[in-house]
């Protein structure tokens, strides 16, 4: 189990605390955020909404990837991909993530 926050300050930490300053209009330091860098993220981010899904299993496995890339080491990340029944890590990513490591 992980523990909650109560604390009523924003935390700074994780996906949840840079959405809720990009839903504020602000950084995490506080200072504001562009109103022509809002508007073409939300743009794109409404393009992302309406994407067609191809299923739950394959965004959890590219969410792996993409995240895990940037704390697990390759050897390790592959092994746990296999371990939890994904695809073992493709060529592209391991070059595209892991290029000149």
């Amino acid at each position: 189990m992980f523990a909650e926050s109560t604390s009523s300050e924003p935390s700074a930490r994780g996906a949840e605390a840079v959405d809720a300053a990009i839903a504020r209009g602000v950084d995490l330091d506080g200072s504001p955020i562009p109103a022509d860098k809002l508007a073409l993220y939300n743009q794109v981010m409404a393009l992302e909404a309406s994407r067609k899904r191809s299923g739950v299993t394959n965004s959890m496995r590219s969410r792996i990837v993409r995240i895990g890339a940037k704390h697990i080491e390759r050897e390790t990340l592959n092994k746990m991909l296999l371990e939890a029944d994904f695809a073992p890590l493709k060529p592209k990513e391991i070059a595209f993530y892991y290029g000149d490591r």
